[in-house]
């Protein structure tokens, strides 16, 4: 059985007045929902941990929660937050382990690898190329494009989108 929002708000109210079995099951229910919440976020192996953490969150947050309003969506805010946490600290995790010295071998694989882009670029209309080397290569937002090269913000999306088709269908191609 799924425990609504008055049954879980009433448990609340009741752990925040003190009493002890309300606590546990207002724990119990609430570790049901999060877990059905986060196996559609994140790894299955990860949702056991971020469940715990949600649920200390929700401990020290105990008392902040207002009575007055639905309990669900203070419980979803909590486990969005738990969660973004989690996912940033996984991609700062990952980010750690790239080298940060990039040895001779990899420099020519680099140079290799934007000779090939260049060669695709030369490939396509210019255009559309000018907005790609702009937006995808040297990270300027489609406002900066649209002012380097006088086309409209729609027109550089367009160039941008055919332009990364084209060459995606050339690489194909070859």
């Amino acid at each position: 059985m799924i425990a609504s929002d008055s049954i879980l708000r009433d448990l609340m109210i009741k752990s925040q007045q003190g009493d002890k079995s309300s606590y546990a099951a207002l724990l119990k229910e609430t570790a049901k929902w999060l877990k059905r919440y986060y196996a559609q976020k994140i790894a299955p192996d990860m949702v056991d941990d971020l469940i715990q953490e949600t649920l200390m969150s929700v401990h020290k947050k105990i008392q902040s929660y207002d009575s007055s309003r639905a309990f669900l969506p203070w419980l979803a805010a909590i486990a969005r937050y738990r969660w973004v946490d989690k996912l940033r600290q996984e991609y700062k995790h990952a980010a750690d382990e790239i080298p940060e010295t990039i040895g001779e071998d990899s420099h020519e694989e680099v140079v290799i690898a934007n000779i090939g882009i260049s060669r695709l670029l030369d490939q396509i209309p210019p255009a559309q190329a000018e907005v790609i080397r702009l937006t995808k290569i040297e990270g300027h937002s489609i406002a900066d494009a649209c002012e380097r090269t006088g086309q409209s913000e729609a027109l550089v999306k367009v160039n941008v989108h055919r332009g990364l088709k084209k060459m995606a269908a050339l690489i194909e191609s070859e």
